[in-house]
């Protein structure tokens, strides 16, 4: 260990702590601090440093950066920070010399004894169970020749999921070891290449407190950052404070191998610390400030526009070039495939909390060179009423299609006023982006994500059912617009099942003949079920988690899923980069009962659609029912020789529902009776190739 005699003073453009030949140089800004203390722990839970470093103001510092270099020190080192400055809540600054601070640039964090409510406390001591950085060695690992995938003409559909929830069920039959870890998921990627994802994307992986829910429960979804580079320890078999890291690439190296991008759900628009009696972590105690935005009359509030208690200052040049460090060593270092921002639209805010024309960070984002192969996601919309989806910035973001979800919930359970909406929806939204040039897969349409109700669960729930939240049924939604075909939760009565069957099949076909980018959750593939709770933040248990055991008794479903998916992947309508409304692209027609008679009334429940293009021999037709007594539609005539294949009818019984190759129809048929309550794809064919 080095002592006091024999450090240097190191360099400041190195953030965070960097491994060189002979020892580990440190760098923190802090603009508003008067002193730095640089604190070594051979063990997480040692109330007492090994060694402890003043940076001299005069020599350790340049700028507002300080830096110092610690001979003999290696990979694995346990640090933190204490800092030392005033304490004006009222003018925002907030620091506490008792605290040990985690540095926000730390590559793997340990939090094995982390105490939320002494970290909570100003002017209480936390060493022993304060969160600490841990140096790593980046250049350390074998990528065996791996790099981000970058594709850039992709038609495949992102699979939300959550690391933990995807393999922690009993039923996984993985080793309790491995079991909610990212080894775990390599253990499933074979499921996943079997279902045919192409895109995963992972609910947060970058470190949060589990500790920040109220009422004692988990934080289980992870949306409480507190570490921008260091993916979340508790989703590693490995106990070693490396383990994280190596094991998170080996997850990334695996699914690329398998054929499958990797997306991350980040959170840059707050942090776990909270509002002013949260607790101080990092950022609040190294620099209040300049990292979060605050209240100008009153600096000791914290503004809220996350809904969680502070919001960070993503426009301020230091937490700015954060971000953007950020993304570019998880692009650079991990080798991840592309980013969906939570709460993106908190990025268009300044300083004084006023949306920015231009807010910088976002075209940095948009614009970064690093950046440029991947894909970038937005959730165009704020808790303080921000709502951006048809207006967010950049030649590159694509948003959370919001109103696709509403618009297609309700059109499948048969609310009134929704037709027009939903031509508009399935032709990638045209009529509510307004950018020029804009690319239709920028469109993420969805129908369920992680929050809310899973697609079974809309089928099956009138009303949210909290109550094991612990907030009285009070949190969550309360606007699903879901149905529960005639019983609210699990149900015997077989004529309600086969409802809910069929409408979980209209949605899936809806998605995945929609233009734009679809996306669906974990195990709505086979109805997974939260027993209709819609905001299970706060359940790690068997009501958020993956039940292995529904891939055999759900394997109908699956089967049609994995169908729909095979078959857009490899259809050249679902590749044009064009609106179907815009010259140039795929013709759509659409129709009714009758052919080129759209029916857009407020009491309109059904609706056909014809996709045809000049270079291509792709032909499809699509007719959507959600009246409740079946519909006889009118076909488009074709040409001699050729005729209709039934490739979807939800109104037929499981194994007929969908059919690869196609079923051919007579060459007669001159109309189709959908089922009420149905979905039909029928692509056209040639009747010598069929019957050969």
């Amino acid at each position: 260990m080095a002592s006091l005699n024999n450090v240097r003073p190191g360099t400041h453009d190195l953030l965070g702590a960097t491994p060189q030949t002979d020892g580990v140089n440190f760098s923190l800004f802090s603009y508003h601090a008067t002193e730095v203390e640089l604190l070594l722990f051979d063990h997480p839970d040692q109330g007492q440093p090994s060694a402890v470093f003043r940076l001299d103001p005069e020599s350790h510092r340049t700028g507002s950066y300080w830096h110092i270099f610690v001979p003999g020190i290696k990979t694995g080192q346990l640090y933190g920070y204490r800092l030392h400055g005033p304490y004006q809540p009222e003018q925002g600054l907030r620091f506490d010399p008792a605290k040990l601070l985690l540095d926000p640039y730390a590559r793997a964090v340990i939090d094995d004894q982390y105490d939320r409510a002494i970290a909570s406390q100003y002017g209480r001591e936390n060493l022993s169970t304060a969160m600490k950085g841990v140096v790593v060695d980046l250049d350390n690992y074998d990528w065996a020749g791996d790099q981000p995938l970058k594709r850039t003409f992709n038609d495949a559909a992102i699979y939300e999921m959550h690391v933990r929830g995807f393999t922690k069920h009993p039923s996984s039959k993985l080793p309790e070891a491995k079991r909610g870890t990212y080894a775990g998921l390599i253990e499933k990627i074979p499921y996943l290449q079997q279902l045919g994802v192409k895109i995963v994307e992972l609910l947060p992986v970058y470190q949060f407190d589990r500790q920040s829910a109220p009422g004692g429960r988990p934080n289980y979804w992870g949306y409480e950052p507190i570490g921008f580079f260091a993916p979340h320890r508790a989703y590693s078999s490995q106990q070693d404070p490396l383990g994280p890291v190596d094991e998170f690439r080996d997850m990334v190296k695996a699914l690329h191998r398998a054929g499958i991008e990797v997306i991350l759900d980040v959170v840059y628009n707050h942090t776990a610390e909270d509002s002013h009696d949260g607790p101080t972590i990092s950022m609040r105690g190294i620099d209040n400030r300049i990292y979060y935005l605050l209240n100008p009359a009153n600096r000791a509030e914290y503004i809220n526009d996350s809904g969680v208690g502070n919001t960070l200052n993503g426009n301020h040049t230091i937490v700015r070039r954060l971000i953007m460090d950020s993304l570019r060593y998880w692009v650079q270092h991990m080798h991840v495939d592309g980013f969906r921002f939570d709460l993106a639209s908190v990025l268009s805010r300044g300083e004084d909390n006023q949306v920015l024309t231009v807010p910088p960070v976002l075209w940095d984002i948009d614009s970064d060179p690093v950046l440029a192969g991947t894909k970038i996601i937005a959730e165009a919309w704020d808790a303080a009423g921000l709502y951006q989806v048809g207006s967010f910035i950049g030649d590159r973001w694509a948003v959370w299609n919001g109103r696709y979800r509403d618009t297609v919930r309700r059109f499948v359970k048969s609310d009134t006023g929704t037709v027009r909406s939903l031509a508009d929806a399935l032709s990638g939204s045209y009529n509510v982006f307004s950018q020029l040039d804009r690319d239709p897969m920028r469109s993420i349409n969805f129908i369920t994500a992680h929050d809310g109700f899973t697609l079974n669960d809309l089928v099956s729930y009138n009303d949210k059912h909290n109550e094991a939240n612990g907030e009285d049924n009070r949190d969550g939604n309360n606007q699903n617009d879901s149905w529960n075909c005639g019983a609210e939760g699990p149900t015997d009565d077989p004529q309600i099942e086969a409802l809910r069957q069929r409408q979980l099949r209209n949605f899936f076909t809806i998605l995945l003949t929609s233009q734009g980018r679809p996306m669906f959750q974990m195990g709505d593939e086979v109805r997974r079920t939260q027993r209709g709770n819609n905001n299970g933040y706060c359940q790690d248990n068997e009501i958020s988690w993956f039940d292995w055991s529904r891939v055999d008794s759900q394997s109908d479903l699956m089967r049609f899923v994995k169908g729909l998916l095979h078959f857009r992947q490899n259809s050249a309508l679902y590749r044009d980069r064009h609106y179907w409304l815009e010259p140039g692209g795929t013709d759509v027609h659409w129709h009714g009962i009758r052919l080129g008679q759209p029916d857009f009334g407020d009491n309109s429940h059904s609706l056909a659609f014809e996709l045809t293009h000049s270079n291509l021999q792709d032909h499809l037709y699509v007719a959507l029912n959600a009246y409740w007594e079946p519909l006889k539609f009118e076909l488009p005539p074709l040409p001699t020789g050729r005729a209709w294949g039934r490739l979807v009818d939800t109104g037929q019984p499981a194994l007929a529902d969908f059919s690869e190759p196609a079923v051919l129809l007579p060459d007669d048929t001159f109309t189709y009776l959908a089922q009420s309550r149905s979905a039909v794809v029928l692509v056209e064919q040639d009747i010598k190739k069929e019957e050969l």
